[in-house]
């Protein structure tokens, strides 16, 4: 009769295996997003579109074209436009996975799937308000060091600031928004077709139904309630018409309300669904 074989030993890593918890997960998505191209991409398009367009207004204008106009307006010219970046690095930041596959990797790997997304939004929350902020605040300091004299009236430049970083916020739950969006729709066309229609449909839209009479109530609401129109409210430029527009704190408080919708749908659907 044979002996029978000894169990072997119970295998023990000599390397530590810390418990994952928020920050890991934040880690790997700072790894994944700055070791792809597109991010470089769409960030730097933002920030030359925005510096480089503000720039360039600061050189054209003169101290007086900055009476009544807070010094951070020469950057709202290419974040009207930059802002789409944002937009794109949002949706990207989901639907590319889903596109390469990886999604599935990274859900095996952290099988924690809130957490997961959690990570996605304070990476791509705090990448896009550092590029914005830092953009806006660049172009406003240049244009007060250039043009802060007294034909251009007495200035507030802490609180034109402060106002440039609210707008820099606001553009930041747009790209918080277009993640929310991606895990919703999962597919990059789609994603990032929904985000420009929210930002750049409104407006045109409302233009169009002012022209008659039966429409121009919508038309009007249209008009008030955009993405351009809340950013120049939240920049702090003169607004002659302060009876039809709301204020800043309207707008923000709708984009909070739209985004955290969205965001809640987003974990929902990301819980449950197959990938």
């Amino acid at each position: 009769m044979t002996a029978p074989t000894p169990r072997p030993a119970a295998y023990s890593s000599p390397l530590p295996t810390p418990r994952p918890h928020l920050g890991h997960a934040v880690a790997s998505e700072w790894t994944k997003m700055i070791s792809v191209r597109s991010t470089v991409l769409t960030l730097g398009a933002l920030v030359l579109l925005v510096v480089g367009i503000g720039l360039l207004a600061v050189a054209q204008t003169s101290a007086e074209n900055f009476s009544g106009t807070p010094f951070t307006a020469p950057a709202l010219f290419g974040l009207l436009v930059g802002q789409l970046g944002v937009m794109v690095l949002g949706v990207l930041t989901m639907t590319s996975e889903h596109g390469t596959g990886l999604i599935r990797t990274t859900f095996t790997a952290a099988p924690d799937r809130h957490r997961v997304l959690t990570a996605k939004y304070l990476v791509v929350g705090g990448v896009g308000f550092t590029a914005v902020a830092g953009s806006v605040t660049l172009v406003a300091l240049a244009g007060a060091i250039v043009h802060h004299r007294p034909g251009a009236g007495r200035h507030d430049i802490p609180g034109e600031l402060l106002d440039g970083l609210a707008g820099s916020l606001y553009v930041t739950l747009l790209g918080v928004l277009a993640l929310a969006v991606g895990a919703l729709v999962r597919h990059s066309a789609g994603g990032i077709a929904v985000m420009i229609g929210v930002v750049t449909v409104p407006p045109f839209t409302g233009a169009m139904l002012s022209m008659w009479e039966a429409t121009q109530p919508a038309g009007s609401t249209l008009i008030r309630y955009n993405a351009p129109v809340a950013l120049m409210q939240l920049f702090g430029l003169p607004n002659t018409d302060t009876g039809a527009i709301p204020p800043a704190w309207v707008h923000f408080a709708l984009l909070l309300l739209v985004t955290g919708a969205a965001v809640a749908g987003s974990y929902l659907v990301v819980g449950r669904r197959d990938v």
